[in-house]
């Protein structure tokens, strides 16, 4: 897989929320009639499910340019640079039975098949998009309906492998910045009020993973009995806006109480990111959180949000490796070449 130049819809927070929401997604879960659930169908069954969904005419954003990637014969580095954009799953990357991925032309959605669910489609954009997100997934359901007898339940809706996702069997999610949040000790203030409202609070990577950089993937976990206008308009139109205000309000009584420490605090990251020789990948998380509060802020000048976006994909591992095309010594130590890259894109 070659680098794609084409992902500015996955790191352009030029949106209403874009201070706080670094990028929404909307995932869809479904099964084919006719066939066990992934983890009790047999590797025949699994690779006729990957035929039938492959021949399967696809339209909305993967109407033109398409492309099937098997997993069972991809290259490492390719999987592992499309779990870093959080196009395919950990389990998925690493596992061994038959499955494939789609991915559109401009490599902002993917469409996963064998990994929990036959059907495991995805939709990401920079900013707070999830109406247009949702609307887009709706129209790509339906292009495939028309081809594939789904699983479903006249009572209980469509059929998902994991109870969660009865019903709808979709997921909104948006990639929060809360370093503010972090800064006055109101994190676990926000997990508690998000578990009240039954939403699930991860890291960068889903389920499993680390918050790097004070950032948070929070989504909806329950879909059975409501409908995808009645998620959208609770998630999307109050519970996400909420979350924001709380982060903004943290930003302001951070600057109110302390704004030379809050400023030391964003400059001083600047001056390591565009000076440092070696950088790990927690370092540049760390740093770059601190330099996108100082920008959302205006304590920083002369640097975009989409900048530091892009810049947090781009110091993953297997970024680096295409972007740079490090050799196999570069990538077993990478931080050099990753301080490199930083130093360069904030010149």
């Amino acid at each position: 897989m070659k680098r794609s130049d084409d992902l500015t819809a996955m790191y352009d927070s030029d949106t209403p929320l874009g201070d706080v929401v670094l990028s929404s997604r909307v995932r869809l879960a479904r099964n084919i009639s006719g066939y066990p659930f992934v983890n009790r169908a047999t590797p025949d069954q699994l690779t006729e499910v990957m035929h039938r969904v492959q021949v399967t005419q696809i339209g909305g954003a993967f109407a033109t340019g398409t492309r099937w990637i098997n997993l069972a014969s991809s290259d490492e580095t390719d999987r592992t640079l499309l779990f870093e954009r959080n196009l395919i799953s950990k389990h998925f990357s690493e596992g061994t039975h038959p499955r494939c991925v789609a991915l559109s032309a401009d490599g902002c959605a993917s469409i996963m098949v064998n990994e929990e669910d036959h059907l495991r489609a995805q939709m990401f954009a920079g900013g707070f998009r999830l109406h247009a997100l949702v609307e887009a997934m709706t129209h790509l359901d339906r292009s495939l309906e028309k081809s594939l007898d789904y699983a479903y339940h006249p009572r209980f809706g469509y059929l998902t492998a994991c109870p969660t996702n009865l019903g709808t069997g979709i997921r909104m999610s948006v990639m929060l910045h809360l370093p503010a949040l972090r800064v006055l000790d109101e994190l676990e203030k926000m997990r508690r009020s998000a578990k009240e409202l039954k939403l699930a609070v991860r890291g960068v990577h889903g389920e499993g993973s680390d918050a790097l950089g004070e950032l948070f993937q929070i989504s909806n976990q329950v879909t059975l009995g409501r409908s995808e206008e009645d998620l959208l308009e609770e998630f999307a139109g109050v519970i996400v806006p909420q979350i924001v205000e709380y982060e903004r309000q943290a930003r302001h009584r951070m600057l109110e109480s302390d704004a030379a420490t809050a400023t030391d605090r964003a400059h001083r990251a600047l001056g390591i990111l565009r000076s440092a020789r070696l950088l790990s990948l927690e370092e540049s998380y760390k740093y770059l959180s601190r330099v996108r509060l100082g920008v959302a802020v205006g304590i920083i000048e002369k640097i975009s949000i989409s900048t530091i976006n892009r810049l947090l994909f781009e110091v993953q591992p297997a970024h680096l490796t295409r972007i740079l095309t490090l050799t196999p010594s570069a990538r077993s130590d990478d931080r050099a070449a990753r301080a490199s890259h930083v130093r360069s894109a904030l010149e």
